[in-house]
């Protein structure tokens, strides 16, 4: 499916619906809001005759009904602390680098103060409604977080959340398999791995145990053995609560874990369209003019098809690389046997801490050869332009290709 942005502003959508008598939810129009008014976000301040004032944002109408209110008929503790803590913020980082001092009495505020302040509040808005689209989409218990204390950039516009591979026409992800293990406890002689000729990917405590380079074949849905079965682990999904975060060095998104994960774990799946390597090749010229792209090589057994999670992908999307990565790849075969066709897997190298950034080797070895020419996203090793790396480990090989 093709989305088309609307061209429409969030205030004249909430303008018409109001004129028509109509509810949206999505834009916060509902029958609750219609004839009430709740504070959305503070957009200004000043002082008069004594009085503190500040201009009032409802929730639900547009901006040319925004109203100076005094202090005391505010009651939103929680958004007055945002409009302090955004004035002090702006005024902290101060010009050309040196910190203005922060005066708790003024009269008024300069309207540049004011206009940050109402671009940081539109952007918590923002992400916070994509925080919780990204949550209504997946497939997992796990939540997903987002957070950007750096800038003033929003959610990605041009970006849909799936959480399997979008095949393009032509092209089957489902495809090859028929029958199952009977296996009553698996692993068995005969389950899964051992059927393809492989051994058993994960150990006792489900934890992984191959080394790079090996497939994971897990049971699937024409198995005997149940959803606690210990060869299913990568077809549960994330099972950690994930942060998406702005960095502060100019790597654009990245990935965090709210949680402790222990070594050799599955974190994540690595999903988006699957194209042909043709068109993987006349998209990545596209990309290259644009500085980026997310172009995903499935070459475990040839090099017929590619991922593209550039507009559709899941919170791999957003997963740096580093030289010194604490996530590996694997190629895993569930419901599908097509070795042209493997799903990729993200599995934890090393213990990895709780608010420790997720990262990945975009030059991989022993998986899936990947290199890549943009700070932000992958591409095949057929790419031309070096580009510095600045992941800042230690072992930095100082260019992404």
């Amino acid at each position: 499916a093709w989305y088309v942005p609307c061209l429409a502003s969030l205030e004249t959508l909430q303008e018409l619906c109001r004129k028509e008598n109509l509810t949206c939810k999505s834009i916060g129009i509902t029958n609750k809001s219609v004839k009430s008014y709740e504070v959305e976000y503070l957009c200004d301040y000043k002082v008069e005759e004594g009085k503190a004032y500040f201009l009032v944002k409802w929730k639900g109408w547009p901006e040319s009904s925004n109203t100076w209110e005094p202090r005391k008929h505010l009651n939103c503790p929680v958004l007055l602390e945002n409009f302090l803590r955004d004035k002090n913020e702006y005024l902290s980082r101060g010009r050309e680098g040196k910190a203005l001092k922060v005066r708790n009495h003024v009269k008024a505020l300069k309207p540049a103060i004011a206009d940050y302040i109402v671009k940081k509040a539109k952007q918590r808005i923002a992400l916070q409604r994509w925080k919780e689209e990204l949550n209504r989409k997946k497939n997992h218990k796990a939540m997903i977080l987002v957070e950007n204390t750096v800038d003033l950039e929003g959610p990605p516009l041009d970006f849909y959340y799936i959480n399997e591979y979008k095949p393009a026409p032509g092209i089957n992800v489902l495809n090859g398999i028929t029958t199952g293990c009977e296996c009553a406890d698996c692993p068995a002689e005969k389950c899964c791995p051992k059927e393809a000729g492989f051994i058993l990917a994960y150990n006792k405590r489900k934890k992984l145990k191959i080394q790079p380079g090996l497939p994971i074949y897990e049971c699937n849905s024409y198995c005997r053995c149940g959803p606690d079965c210990p060869n299913r682990i990568v077809q549960k999904g994330t099972p950690y609560s994930l942060c998406i975060f702005r960095t502060n060095n100019g790597r654009g998104w990245g990935v965090k874990t709210l949680q402790k994960i222990k070594i050799n774990s599955f974190v994540m799946e690595y999903v988006g369209e699957v194209i042909t390597s043709e068109e993987a090749e006349r998209r990545g010229q596209f990309y290259d003019n644009q500085g980026n792209t997310y172009l995903f090589d499935l070459d475990y057994d040839s090099d017929e098809f590619t991922v593209d999670a550039a507009r559709y992908g899941n919170v791999s999307h957003f997963v740096n690389h580093s030289c010194d990565p604490n996530l590996q790849v694997f190629n895993v075969f569930i419901d599908n046997l097509d070795l042209r066709l493997p799903r990729i897997a993200l599995f934890s190298t090393r213990t990895i801490k709780a608010g420790e950034e997720l990262t990945f080797d975009y030059q991989m070895k022993g998986s899936i050869d990947l290199t890549s020419d943009s700070a932000e996203g992958l591409s095949p090793s057929k790419k031309r332009i070096r580009t510095v790396c600045k992941c800042g480990a230690v072992c930095c090989r100082g260019y992404l290709n």
